[in-house]
């Protein structure tokens, strides 16, 4: 078994990335099965909570307040819709649910009340729960991890160079804290990034730094390809090439060889071939149902029929790590403090960013 390397340079890895593709997926899906069932594809749906008005700048987002885009904002789902929706996931074959909510951190009271009470209900239907809510506390983090939290995402997006010119309302040492504050809990960590966003090969290899120099490194890193929506600052980027993609799973697969890495949005423009081929090279995740967030995505029918041909298995839930216990609200042992952290605001400016907000409808 290999030892995992936490010194990663961003040399070794832009070497790594640009490998003759033979060599780049040989040695990628030998890492894989020295770490992994090739024939195992863990199978998650992500359900926005609270969908819209985020009052974040991020250049990629459809959810952001500032921008004009086609996305209805929704309020907070109830905790029984929750629980219906986790239902139909488990039924259709996953083994996950992430629930996303468009906030740009955590604030104690009613609302993050009700999605510890979710957290709860859907661990107690023996799935893994995920969160994606913006910057957490650690306090917030240990509540979370009593409610039976298995995993928090919070990615970094891109390098932290390339990360000024996608957000410009928070910094990218803010989302380090954020998975700091979760490492101080047994909820493992979901963090990863995006790629078409223009950013330059050195920029996917400066985000691979960041994650593969974490210790422990994250349990998930997700790859997203841009899904480039009207309205956004990006709404002009080309389609990523599924070469890039199967790079960058190649890639991502090496130097953390024992996360798992999650084949996640930009699917619906990915042939079976192309997806057959981040299998290969060492995807084991994928999202499922027809909506990533706001963005559409594969058809869970569709997904299952593409695994029958492949050969491939949802995998169950809690393989990588046993359920966490579910503590009731009443048993807790952290109570909410009220925080108000002070995240910061760079405050510089995006030319594209601002651009896409003045526009008209």
């Amino acid at each position: 078994m290999s030892i995992t390397k936490h010194n990663w340079t961003k040399e070794e890895i832009i070497a790594i990335y640009n490998k003759p593709m033979m060599d780049l997926l040989y040695e990628a899906a030998s890492t894989h099965r020295e770490h992994h069932d090739p024939n195992v594809v863990q199978v998650s749906t992500l359900l926005s909570i609270k969908t819209g008005g985020c009052p974040e700048d991020c250049g990629y987002c459809p959810q952001a307040a500032r921008y004009h885009t086609a996305v209805e904002g929704n309020d907070l789902m109830s905790v029984s819709q929750v629980k219906a929706q986790a239902l139909r996931a488990k039924s259709s074959g996953s083994s996950r649910v992430c629930m996303g909510a468009a906030w740009r951190n955590v604030k104690d009271g009613p609302e993050f009340d009700q999605v510890l009470e979710m957290v709860r209900t859907i661990n107690k239907l023996d799935m893994e729960v995920c969160c994606t809510l913006g910057m957490i506390t650690e306090n917030q983090a240990h509540r979370l991890a009593e409610a039976g939290l298995y995993a928090y995402n919070h990615n970094l997006d891109t390098s932290e160079e390339y990360y000024k010119e996608v957000i410009s309302t928070r910094g990218f040492e803010d989302r380090l804290q954020t998975i700091e504050n979760v490492r101080k809990t047994n909820v493992t960590v979901c963090s990863g990034g995006i790629i078409g966003m223009g950013e330059s090969i050195e920029d996917r290899a400066g985000m691979l730094v960041a994650l593969s120099t974490l210790n422990p490194q994250p349990e998930s890193v997700p790859i997203n390809a841009l899904v480039a929506v009207e309205g956004t600052p990006m709404e002009e980027e080309k389609p990523v090439e599924i070469w890039e993609m199967i790079r960058m799973v190649a890639t991502t697969r090496i130097i953390m060889p024992e996360t798992q890495v999650r084949l996640s949005a930009g699917r619906m423009n990915m042939s079976r071939e192309g997806q057959a081929m981040c299998f290969f090279a060492g995807a084991n995740s994928i999202f499922a149902g027809d909506k990533l967030l706001t963005t559409p995505n594969p058809d869970v029918n569709e997904d299952m029929k593409m695994f029958e041909m492949l050969g491939l298995n949802p995998q169950k839930a809690f393989t990588k790590v046993s359920q966490p216990q579910t503590i009731e609200a009443a048993d807790s042992q952290f109570a909410p403090l009220g925080e108000k952290p002070k995240w910061s605001r760079p405050g510089h400016t995006i030319e594209r960013n601002l651009e896409a907000s003045t526009k008209e409808k």
